[in-house]
């Protein structure tokens, strides 16, 4: 397991390249894990149920491949609700900040 370091916790908080963003499917666009953590609060289930099924899994293929969080993106994968998912975004970019503060 690698641990992680205040430089990678900056850079997983930081918006991600333009040709990187989370297009979802009522159009919206999420540029960083901020954005993600309020996204999955106030999106309709049609839209959760979009991204996040038994076929489909873009928010953590997104946390894993583009963001760099294996950990989160584990997370994601075992949530089973939007709100589930929602709460480990939000506690995942707590923890990030606060490990990007530290000296």
């Amino acid at each position: 397991m690698v641990k992680t370091t205040q430089s990678m916790a900056r850079k997983r908080l930081e918006d991600v390249d333009q040709d990187k963003q989370f297009w979802y499917s009522d159009g919206r666009v999420l540029q960083n894990l901020s954005e993600l953590a309020v996204a999955l609060k106030e999106m309709s289930d049609e839209t959760f149920c979009h991204h996040s099924s038994e076929a489909k899994s873009d928010f953590n293929n997104w946390v894993r491949d583009v963001i760099g969080d294996d950990k989160l993106s584990r997370d994601l994968q075992k949530s089973k609700t939007q709100a589930q998912a929602a709460k480990a975004v939000a506690d995942r970019v707590i923890w990030l900040k606060s490990k990007a503060e530290t000296r």
